[in-house]
């Protein structure tokens, strides 16, 4: 097929899911998924090496964008909460999903740790418009949850680099670049900018751009994944792009219009409603869909309540943090391009990830939200003191 065409029909499912967004109030990654059900379907979408290329890309500067909206302060201020919150947010349905793929659902060894990563997730594109939405990004309790998930996040990216990697030299080297690179970037950013930075041809990206090619070829020579540099990229330069806020939204234009709509569209192509609407299918994805949001609750909600927070601000955070979409499709689409799992089997991933982006998220906004006072735009930069919480 002329590959014009081609890009016109992957353009034509990116607007028409932009579109269905705005008027329903959804997440734009989770209708781009559902295109990419209809297009890869029904209407034999065409996965190319370009599309390959965009996409792998989108998901990479997806990552980067995460780590960078991270708050350096509330990590500082609340690390006992946020670390803590986050930490058992990732290990419990890790370990859950992980032993219930492998003992209980028959999944070989490396497909098994492939669902653990993948319902491991919170969604951090989730959460971030579920604040932003809502104005609560603007409070303590936002910014923590928004902390937590980071904490969450690292852990998923980590698991998959760590499980995944090849011990030999490609990785000590890997290790040891990736480690100097993290290292000097801040500083070396920092003077960059200042040096060459508000030019029409945006040499602060294209500095930004090489970072990441450089790093995630490494990765990818070391059997790892790029998303995992990319991830840690971004926190480290964190510091430097809260001055430089041009550069961000330069850059987030980019994803959201070109790159990311390629990830997900492509996700959601390789789902197979013939497999899901099976019985066999369709029981596999609830029963693993209620795996990750029973262990995040019994894992997160205590620990909100042992630091201070009451029910009703406890069960809010616990259902955010329930939430997976972007680090669980990834997950999922590297295991399936590995050959770690079946289509089948990626087919019912991402349908639970889809499922815990939606489902936690209506019941805490319906019926959680936290009657906190939203601060005004102009105090999102005061200091931040010890999180409100509140009677149930």
């Amino acid at each position: 097929m002329n590959q014009w065409l081609t890009a016109a029909l992957w353009m034509a499912l990116a607007l028409a899911a932009s579109v269905v967004s705005i008027r329903f109030a959804i997440s734009v990654a989770l209708t781009e998924i559902m295109f990419g059900v209809i297009g890869g379907n029904f209407l034999h979408l065409q996965v190319t090496d370009w599309v390959n290329f965009l996409a792998g890309f989108g998901s990479v500067l997806l990552t980067f964008l995460a780590g960078a909206e991270i708050e350096v302060d509330v990590m500082r201020h609340h690390w006992k909460p946020v670390l803590a919150i986050g930490l058992v947010s990732f290990l419990l349905p890790f370990a859950g999903a992980w032993l219930f793929a492998l003992y209980v659902a028959g999944w070989s060894p490396e497909g098994a740790k492939i669902c653990g990563v993948a319902l491991s997730t919170t969604s951090v594109a989730v959460v971030y418009a579920v604040m932003i939405e809502s104005g609560l990004n603007r409070t303590h309790l936002g910014k923590l949850i928004l902390a937590a998930c980071f904490i969450t996040d690292l852990g998923t990216v980590l698991a998959l680099g760590v499980l995944f990697a090849n011990a030999n030299v490609w990785l000590a080297l890997f290790a040891i670049v990736t480690a100097g690179v993290l290292l000097v970037t801040p500083r070396f950013t920092r003077w960059f900018f200042g040096q060459f930075g508000h030019h029409v041809s945006q040499p602060e990206m294209k500095l930004l751009f090489l970072m990441l090619f450089f790093l995630g070829g490494l990765a990818s020579q070391a059997n790892s994944e790029a998303v995992l540099t990319a991830y840690l990229l971004g926190v480290v330069v964190a510091s430097v792009l809260v001055q430089h806020k041009e550069v961000v939204m330069n850059m987030r234009a980019t994803v959201f219009t070109l790159l990311t709509p390629f990830y997900f569209l492509k996700a959601g192509s390789f789902v197979s409603l013939p497999t899901l609407i099976t019985w066999t299918g369709f029981s596999l994805t609830a029963v693993l869909l209620l795996v990750k949001l029973a262990t995040k609750i019994v894992g997160t909600y205590p620990v909100c309540r042992a630091f201070g927070m009451d029910h009703r601000v406890g069960a809010y955070t616990t259902l955010l943090m329930s939430t997976g979409l972007t680090f669980g499709t990834i997950s999922a689409l590297f295991g399936l391009t590995h050959n770690y799992i079946t289509q089948g089997q990626y087919t019912v991933l991402v349908a639970v990830v889809i499922g815990s982006a939606v489902v936690p998220t209506m019941i805490a906004q319906s019926f959680f939200r936290p009657r906190v006072e939203i601060p005004p735009e102009d105090d999102m930069r005061a200091p931040v003191p010890a999180p409100q919480t509140q009677k149930a």
